[in-house]
């Protein structure tokens, strides 16, 4: 593993304030998404974002985030990858992560990766068809794995923050530049995770990026406390790494 598997952590953070612009739809008419459009103005017509979430799905946060992307230039799709079934900020202690993993709440409803990954693909595939022919994508927490995982079916520039359960031979067969943003603290991706990740990726000839910020935790990009000045620093921050890195390797402003 180039990072542990989920856990606590991944659940737990705050509301951002704001409301969202964008407008609920559906991918292939069954997966259930929200697409934040670039204004006319500022558009950049030939590159569209993927926003794979983290176990939250789309809520508040993803759907204020996504929206940022697009006021950057961006269209952006936020794709629900729990057919309906996302975690519900800060479950109790009893809660098991695991489980609702494996078979859903009810049971009868897994998000693991032969489930997901279908969800993933349409989502590319649903921003070609609107006539983007460069696709970037988000991926934070649960969602960095399958940034990582589908550089395969189209994506050519990815971005992820404090990811979780990335296998080292994904990383080591990216198939275009990655940035990742990471937190100091972070069970998920300590450092030692951090260093083998940078060493793959060392290997794979690609552009990379591997940013620290310090004094944060896992999920500090997409549920932190905005009220705390470092906090919010940093998520302010990974968000223009983000956009920086996506701006240098679609090609760049006009």
């Amino acid at each position: 593993m180039a990072s542990h598997h989920p856990g606590k952590c991944c659940t737990v953070g705050t509301l951002f304030e704001g409301e969202p612009k964008g407008q609920t739809t559906t991918v292939d008419g069954k997966i259930d998404a929200y697409l934040a459009t670039a204004p006319e103005a500022t558009a950049r017509a030939d590159c569209g974002v993927l926003f794979v979430p983290d176990v939250i799905g789309i809520w508040q946060n993803s759907k204020l985030m996504a929206d940022g992307f697009a006021a950057a230039g961006y269209t952006t799709l936020l794709v629900d990858l729990f057919n309906g079934d996302p975690v519900q900020l800060n479950r109790p202690d009893g809660f098991d992560l695991f489980a609702w993993l494996a078979h859903g709440s009810d049971g009868k409803n897994p998000h693991t990766a032969e489930y997901v990954d279908p969800i993933v693909v349409a989502g590319i595939r649903a921003l070609r068809d609107r006539g983007f022919k460069k696709i970037a994508a988000v991926g934070y927490c649960f969602g960095a794995k399958y940034v990582v995982r589908h550089y395969k079916d189209g994506i050519d520039v990815g971005f992820v923050a404090h990811p979780s359960f990335v296998d080292e031979d994904e990383l080591a067969a990216i198939g275009g530049p990655l940035s990742i943003a990471a937190a100091e603290t972070d069970t998920i991706f300590p450092a030692d995770k951090r260093h083998r990740s940078e060493e793959i990726l060392a290997k794979t000839g690609q552009p990379y990026q591997v940013n620290l910020y310090s004094g944060v935790v896992h999920g500090f990009a997409v549920r932190s406390k905005v009220e705390v000045q470092v906090e919010r620093f940093a998520k302010e921050q990974a968000f223009r790494q983000a956009v920086t890195w996506f701006d240098e390797f679609l090609g760049g402003r006009q």
